[in-house]
């Protein structure tokens, strides 16, 4: 069975983004070579990689461009991105799914082997969390206090209580948890 997992990059004060839409300066300050190998990692493991539409556009506008062993893999893997808006999904690979996110997820799950990844997300992800679908979350914590921005877990999104699998302190000062239901 599949696991669903949230990929996110945070600052220490918990903001996935800064105010504006795409504001994600505190990524550069974590990235290194284990990020890029726990990215590679992640990437071999995912059968689908699963987004809401900002994020979907975002990350198609930059991958599609994009040259390497990360970029081939965000090219190649199929994306399924969720949108009550979007008419057509251009990026290769890519599935649209216009309805019910959460019972699609739940299929999904019991498909196949390897496992969902859901990258940044933030609204799809509230959504998966409240109806509890996420197996694993892994955060990065980058050791940046950003002040104000867009918080990954809003106020009023369902409690849970998650175990720790693991912590990987990064050379950059970062910090990647994993924790899992």
């Amino acid at each position: 069975m599949r696991k669903l997992i949230m990929w996110n990059i945070i600052t220490l004060d918990g903001y996935f983004e800064g105010n504006q839409s795409w504001d994600l300066p505190f990524h550069n300050v974590v990235w290194g070579e284990e990020l890029e190998k726990l990215s590679i990692e992640q990437l071999h493991a995912a059968d689908y990689l699963v987004f809401g539409r900002v994020t979907y556009e975002g990350m198609a506008a930059y991958w599609i461009n994009e040259k390497g062993e990360i970029a081939d893999l965000m090219n190649s893997i199929p994306k399924i991105v969720f949108s009550k808006t979007l008419k057509s999904a251009e990026w290769n690979n890519t599935t649209l799914i216009n309805e019910n996110a959460s019972a699609e997820i739940k299929k999904l799950k019991e498909e196949g082997e390897k496992d969902l990844y859901v990258f940044g997300s933030a609204n799809l992800s509230e959504t998966f969390v409240n109806d509890n679908l996420f197996d694993e979350y892994r955060i990065g914590v980058a050791p940046v206090i950003l002040g104000s921005g867009r918080p990954l877990f809003k106020t009023g999104i369902a409690s849970q209580n998650l175990s720790l699998v693991s912590t990987q302190p990064l050379k950059t000062g970062g910090v990647v948890l994993k924790y899992s239901k």
